[in-house]
């Protein structure tokens, strides 16, 4: 018997493990957990085994119970769709209206990442519409219109930071009046508690233990706050943000035991910030190690990997010491894009479609497969499970096969 509960307890973590559920992979730290990518790729690149045109949006795809999970816009419809992980053929479509405009012409539909959670995906739209939808039928079990409800005015790039949905809570930076972080009822959409006045960056919040508490961690529009899950209380801040208006915090905090790095670019930088159980200490700052414009950098052995710079003007790729800030390495205009890590290796996206597979070493970029996958741009972050690597760009969805033969 004892056997037999082991075993089934082994099958629920590797199931758990073969998902990619929401932003960043099952723990949102930005490690895929599943069996080892092939380094050899071929001439042509990896195998594609399906591809699928899609409608507008920067959101990526998530991956769930066999089904992928994708967000995107078609006409003035925010469509949530699932499909077959075999064959990228539609299971179920779930869609409602959209007037999101861009201020500055970019891409006009959903931002934020899915999030799958007890078999329910929860969506954040550009114009924060908040929903909660079957996994299985696409049903809708209840959304709620943020914008609205709390008096959130237009950001400069919509609604972009995906929920985090943690002990029965659906946890997200709606940045309105008197409820900057909101926190509803999973099952029913039922606001539970409301936190802060700040407004909502396009960072996606996490969920920690620090200090031995359980903790969401969120990098908002002008600062770093931590709250109890059940409460919403504060229960640690510090201010984090440029002076001007046109700045950005995008970059999901990486918390490493009682640590915590954040970064963004326009001024702020990037630092590594401790909680002793009452407040922030500070173990280093500074604008000149890795300021993430956009993507979130990933931690692997004391190091981070991740983009440092402005977007527009070619960002390096870097890897740096944890704790001093120290700059390893830097492959200098390499040029925007994602990182995820798989074992020891690096998964790199480029927004040049071109997908890398590099080792995670603080000894130098040592890239050890390379191709380009599609077309440029590419914005969105990917998903991994079971060794299938999944990818979109401004209208095109990939299924590639990275399993070892």
């Amino acid at each position: 018997m004892r056997k037999v509960a082991i075993l089934v307890v082994l099958l629920g973590v590797h199931a758990l493990a073969a998902d990619w559920p929401q932003f960043l992979g099952a723990t949102r730290n930005g490690v895929y957990s599943g069996p080892p990518l092939s380094e050899t790729w071929g001439a042509t690149g990896p195998r594609v085994v399906w591809r699928r045109q899609v409608g507008a949006g920067l959101s990526g795809p998530v991956v769930a119970q066999n089904r992928v999970v994708v967000f995107h816009r078609v006409a003035n419809r925010e469509i949530v769709e699932a499909l077959d992980t075999a064959t990228g053929k539609t299971q179920w479509q779930y869609a409602y209206p959209t007037a999101y405009r861009d201020d500055f012409g970019f891409d006009e539909g959903p931002r934020a990442v899915p999030v799958v959670a007890d078999g329910v995906v929860y969506t954040f739209g550009a114009e924060g519409q908040l929903h909660a939808v079957d996994l299985a039928t696409g049903k809708k079990l209840w959304s709620e219109d943020t914008m609205r409800r709390f008096g959130v005015a237009k950001g400069f790039f919509g609604a972009a930071g995906s929920p985090l949905v943690e002990e029965g809570r659906v946890i997200a930076n709606i940045g309105g009046k008197a409820a900057g972080i909101v926190a509803f009822d999973a099952k029913t959409g039922k606001v539970l508690w409301t936190a802060t006045e700040d407004a909502a960056s396009y960072s996606s919040g996490i969920g920690a233990t620090i200090a031995g508490r359980r903790s969401a961690v969120f990098l908002t529009r002008n600062e770093l706050v931590g709250l109890d899950p059940a409460t919403g209380q504060v229960r640690f801040q510090r201010p984090w943000r440029a002076r001007q208006a046109a700045s950005v915090n995008a970059a999901t905090p990486v918390i490493n035991g009682d640590s915590i790095f954040i970064s963004a670019e326009y001024g702020p930088g990037a630092g590594v910030l401790r909680f002793d159980g009452s407040k922030l200490v500070d173990v280093w700052a500074s604008d000149d190690t890795l300021s993430n414009h956009y993507a979130t950098s990933v931690y692997a052995g004391g190091v981070l990997y991740g983009f440092h710079g402005r977007q527009e003007y070619g960002q390096s790729l870097r890897a740096i010491d944890f704790q001093t800030g120290k700059v390893r390495w830097s492959e200098d205009r390499f040029g925007a894009g994602s990182v995820l890590l798989a074992g020891n290796r690096l998964l790199i996206l480029r927004e040049n479609g071109e997908l890398v597979l590099a080792a995670a070493s603080p000894e130098g970029f040592k890239p050890v497969a390379r191709a380009h996958i599609l077309p440029a741009t590419v914005r969105a972050y990917p998903a991994i499970a079971d060794g299938m690597v999944y990818l979109r760009n401004d209208d095109t969805l990939l299924c590639v096969d990275l399993r070892k033969q």
